[in-house]
Formats: structure tokens, C-alpha cells, sequence
């Protein structure tokens, strides 16, 4: 159902090597970079993850409540991607762990403040 996700990042190479980095265990690269917006996926043609220096040239505001999910394939992919994060100067905002039955998650925020989640179903 969702194609894409978009994110306001303030420095364009730097997101691209946070997400680029972060993502890459998971088969993610950039797959196409116009300048100020470049898309993340993998070649299967899943969904996206857009970054983006928002088009009013003003500073990216990480919305109160939003938040993107991306589920790496396994709790302990989980764990592992949340570490990676934390480790290449993300903020955590959640420790990995069950949350509810059958949703376990790990949650931080990138170095623009977006909030981000790896998780598992089931």
C-alpha cells in the first residue's frame, strides 16, 4: 500500500550516508538521487524511504507523533539494526523489547530528529 515515506533531512550527504550505512544489511541503497531528494529501497521494488531537503529550502521539523517503521526480518535483526543506529549517532528512544503480543521494537531518532523504528511482527 505505501510507496514511499519522506523524511526533512538539513544536510543531504550526510543522510544519505547514515541511511545508506544503516540500511545497507538489508539490501537498501540510494536508487535514485535528484539532489535534494534521494529514494532508499531495495531492488525487489518494496516500499521506500525518501530523504529530502524540504522543498521551502526551510529547516526540516520532525513531526510530533510521526514516526517510520522498517522491519529488518527478525528480532534479533532488530536488535542488531537499533545498536547499528545508536552506534552511528542516532538518539535512542527505546530500548529493543516486546511492546505488545506479537510487536516487538526499537526506536530512535536519526541525526535530523526524525523518529524511527525497526520492529517485527509476530
Amino acid at each position: 500500500m505505501i510507496t514511499y515515506t519522506t523524511i526533512g533531512v538539513s544536510d543531504m550527504e550526510k543522510a544519505k550516508a547514515f541511511y545508506g550505512d544503516l540500511l545497507s544489511d538489508m539490501g537498501v541503497s540510494v536508487l535514485m538521487d535528484l539532489g535534494r531528494i534521494a529514494m532508499l529501497g531495495s531492488a525487489d521494488g518494496g516500499a521506500m524511504l525518501s530523504i529530502c531537503v524540504p522543498f521551502d529550502e526551510g529547516a526540516p521539523h520532525p513531526g510530533n507523533g510521526n514516526m517510520v517503521a522498517i522491519s529488518p526480518g527478525s528480532r534479533e535483526l532488530v536488535d542488531q539494526m537499533h545498536a547499528k543506529a545508536l552506534a552511528m549517532g542516532a538518539t535512542d528512544e527505546g530500548a529493543p523489547g516486546q511492546r505488545m503480543d506479537g510487536f516487538y521494537g526499537a526506536y530512535f531518532r536519526d541525526p535530523d530528529g526524525n523518529k524511527m523504528c525497526f520492529c517485527h511482527l509476530g
